[in-house]
Parts: structure tokens; C-alpha cells; sequence
């Protein structure tokens, strides 16, 4: 019963982050903290391997890490180590898709073709034809406006 709980705790961590992730682009990433994603929106235009985006990395890694340590140290919080370890998926799953698959910064698979593969892109691309903080759309990475979704009419 206890594997089941915390199975519980790790999935709803990760479901939980999509909106956490929602929340933190559409408001900390498109407001105060622009100037760390600015750079994202542009085209590189700066030589090397990272951006200023590449800050919210730690962002995401602190209460992560920060539930596996008082998870794991505190008595009676050791459901918390789970709230970390869903977090830590939702982080690979998002570095998998955002940074592997849509920005090809790694070149470990080029194009999947299905139909929420595609709508994914698309949301992004969505996303990414704005270059400036206001104004955006699409600011989630796994659940998108079922639009982008439907095939284009020709």
C-alpha cells in the first residue's frame, strides 16, 4: 500500500509541475524574470553551447533537490522525497522534449511523426513567433490547445 502512495505522490508531482511550469513561463519568464529568457526568443546571435534560459535549470533543481534532502532527513517527511523525485522526472521529461526534440540542441532524435508530437511543435512554434515578452501564447510543453492539434487546411 505504501509503494502505491507513493507512486501517487510521485505522479501527481509530475502532473502538478505542467502547471507549475505554466504558471512560472507565462508569469516569472514572460515578467520579472524576462531578461533571463530573452535570449531564448532571439536568435543566437552569442557563440557557445548556453543561454541565459539555461538559469531555470537551478530554478526547477532547488525544491527538487530541496524535497529530496528534507524528505530524506526529516522525520515524517518522507513522502517529500517523492514530491522530489516528481519533479526530477517532470524535469527530464521537459529537457527530452524542449531542449532535445523542439531545439535540437542535442541531436539524439531528429522528428518523431505522430499527431502530439507534431501538436507540440507546433504550440511551440506558436510560442516562439513572438520575440518579445508580451503577448505570447502556448506557454505550456505537455498540454497544449487541442488547435494545434488539427491538421492544417491546405
Amino acid at each position: 500500500m505504501q509503494i502505491l502512495f507513493y507512486t501517487l505522490i510521485t505522479l501527481a508531482s509530475v502532473i502538478a509541475m505542467e502547471f507549475v511550469a505554466w504558471l512560472a513561463h507565462k508569469y516569472l519568464m514572460h515578467g520579472l524574470l524576462w531578461i533571463w529568457h530573452e535570449d531564448h526568443h532571439k536568435p543566437h546571435e552569442v557563440e557557445g553551447f548556453f543561454e541565459k534560459n539555461d538559469l531555470f535549470f537551478l530554478v526547477f533543481a532547488v525544491p527538487s533537490a530541496a524535497s529530496y534532502i528534507i524528505g530524506s532527513a526529516v522525520p515524517g517527511y518522507f513522502p517529500l522525497f517523492f514530491v522530489g523525485v516528481g519533479i526530477s522526472i517532470y524535469g527530464l521529461i521537459y529537457f527530452l522534449i524542449h531542449d532535445v526534440y523542439i531545439h535540437q540542441r542535442f541531436k539524439w532524435f531528429k522528428q518523431l511523426d505522430g499527431w502530439y508530437s507534431r501538436g507540440i511543435l507546433r504550440a511551440h512554434g506558436a510560442h516562439h513567433a513572438k520575440q518579445e515578452k508580451e503577448d505570447g501564447v502556448s506557454f505550456g510543453l505537455l498540454l497544449v490547445h487541442p488547435k494545434y492539434f488539427r491538421k492544417k487546411k491546405k
